[in-house]
């Protein structure tokens, strides 16, 4: 059970988060992620919604046996099967922890479950009954709790306790409420719950924006769990930012009077690594982890920072991982110094990918003359992710201008056998992708989303090209940087086609996976 004092943090940066359009992630990328919410220390780490495929359910199995540190929570219905799945994934991890939901509002009662409050009921008690028959630590999630009638709610609440929930969630699932009225319905809860050793939390959403604040306000009057992301990424809107939670309650103990065991060094390493995985970039003015979260251009600031930090920084750049590098990097640096770096940035890498990454390095340091922390997460990104072997970029030329028809030359190794095409079109970037879409043979391939973003400051700074590709029905995500945006798109359009062809594609979720 949970101290007083101590807040829980629950990340659901895997289920949740990956549920924002375009953030799916291969199961690589996952345990990647996984390692780095063990090294934040969280306490809760959902993997996923077994229920929803094989894969799925592999995923978290994988997920669960890597992770030593942190409880791992895997989703499901009340429905038996969602259970027995749920529970074949995390069954082997070292603290399971089964989370099962149904709905308890009279909308989605009605509209959605077509089942009576008697029957939700009835389904709950089966429910938790049959997780707690598996699993020691179970958690019971009322979706749509804020648009619930307290009646019900509480009534749901106290028969998931009677049937042997260890944790009650009170999801603000379509971010409705506001931070008055959910400390009201969380007041109620904890009212419910009693003395009875059951840990009150909190899921919400930023529909309206105030996931986070609504959080805090749970906090403030007994809520001893926050379920949250990396980034605020989730459905919709997204959910209540790790990030922002963890460093409210770390700046204002005078309000809060708890704490969470969460190392804060380590959160500025993981939202760029959930950013860079995930191909959702961080806006630049965003709390915490924006870049310019912890910059200054006014003079006036300037001269009051030059004078003393406090003036204008409520808290420390270095206790979120933002301590400056001491070490420049260039063309003349050594892998030891690379290594130092990735180690500050969070990237533990074992001897054989940090080979990789130093070759990358060295290609790269030849065309800049500075390397940024930017450039060094996009090139451990490129490792993390790898590459399917159906296509390979081998070679590219194009040339265009203001008095000429823009046209690209792509030499491309399919199979093992090496194709060449050249082709007209819009601009040097639509040019190099019909080129490869001649090669590779998929003419019905297009182009429905496109991202160009720079890494660092300066003439030389590398593009990140994030784009999505959608082919018969299905869509798949492509990412590569270069100093040259078209490489880099032409990369980015080959990684995508890799991903068609490998079936690892970005598809509408399972219904049940929109819970919370």
């Amino acid at each position: 059970m949970s101290e007083p004092s101590h807040v829980r943090i629950f990340d659901t940066t895997l289920r949740d988060g990956e549920q924002s359009p375009g953030a799916t992630m291969t199961l690589d990328e996952k345990l990647v992620i996984a390692r780095k919410l063990e090294e934040l220390e969280v306490d809760v780490i959902e993997a996923g919604f077994p229920a929803a495929s094989q894969g799925e359910l592999e995923s978290v199995r994988r997920i669960a046996e890597a992770v030593a540190r942190c409880e791992v929570a895997a989703l499901c219905r009340t429905r038996g099967g969602d259970i027995l799945a749920a529970w074949k994934a995390i069954e082997g991890a070292a603290k399971p922890l089964l989370h099962v939901f149904i709905a308890t509002s009279k909308l989605h009662m009605e509209s959605k479950l077509k089942m009576p409050p008697a029957e939700v009921l009835e389904e709950i008690q089966r429910g938790v009954t049959q997780c707690r028959s598996l699993c020691p630590n179970v958690e019971f999630s009322a979706e749509d709790a804020t648009r619930s009638d307290l009646s019900f709610l509480t009534e749901a609440i106290d028969c998931a306790v009677q049937s042997g929930a260890t944790i009650v969630n009170i999801p603000d699932t379509v971010g409705y409420t506001m931070p008055d009225e959910y400390k009201a319905i969380i007041r109620r809860v904890l009212e419910t719950v009693g003395t009875r050793k059951v840990i009150v939390s909190t899921h919400c959403h930023d529909d309206l924006g105030h996931a986070a604040a609504n959080s805090l306000a749970a906090v403030s009057i007994g809520a001893r769990q926050v379920e949250c992301c990396v980034n605020g990424i989730g459905e919709r809107a997204g959910n209540a930012a790790l990030e922002e939670i963890v460093m409210a309650l770390r700046t204002r103990p005078d309000l809060f009077h708890v704490r969470t065991r969460v190392a804060s060094r380590h959160l500025m390493s993981a939202s760029r690594l959930v950013s860079d995985i995930t191909g959702i970039p961080v806006q630049p003015n965003k709390a915490i982890v924006g870049r310019n979260a912890f910059a200054h251009e006014s003079g006036i600031h300037q001269h009051g920072m030059l004078n003393d930090t406090r003036t204008y920084e409520i808290m420390r750049a270095e206790d979120v991982g933002l301590a400056e590098s001491k070490i420049v990097l260039g063309k003349h640096s050594g892998r030891l110094a690379l290594q130092h770096r990735l180690a500050e940035l969070g990237f533990h890498l074992d001897p054989s990918r940090v080979s990789v990454v130093f070759e990358r390095f060295k290609s790269l340091a030849d065309k800049k003359k500075n390397i940024y922390d930017e450039d060094l997460l996009a090139l451990c990104a490129e490792e993390t992710r790898g590459s399917a072997v159906r296509y390979e970029l081998k070679e590219i030329e194009f040339h265009g201008g203001t008095q000429a028809i823009p046209e690209a030359t792509v030499t491309v190794r399919v199979d093992g056998a090496l194709r060449t095409a050249q082709s007209q079109g819009d601009g040097p970037v639509d040019a190099a992708i019909r080129a490869i879409k001649s090669c590779t043979g998929h003419d019905e391939a297009a182009l429905v989303e496109f991202h160009l973003a720079a890494l660092g400051d300066g003439p030389d700074a590398q593009g990140r090209v994030s784009l999505l590709v959608r082919e018969g029905g299905k869509t798949s995500r492509g990412q590569a940087t270069h100093t040259d945006i078209v490489v880099a798109s032409a990369r980015a359009f080959v990684h995508a086609l890799n991903q068609q062809a490998g079936a690892r594609v970005i598809e509408q979720p399972h219904e049940a996976v929109v819970a919370n």
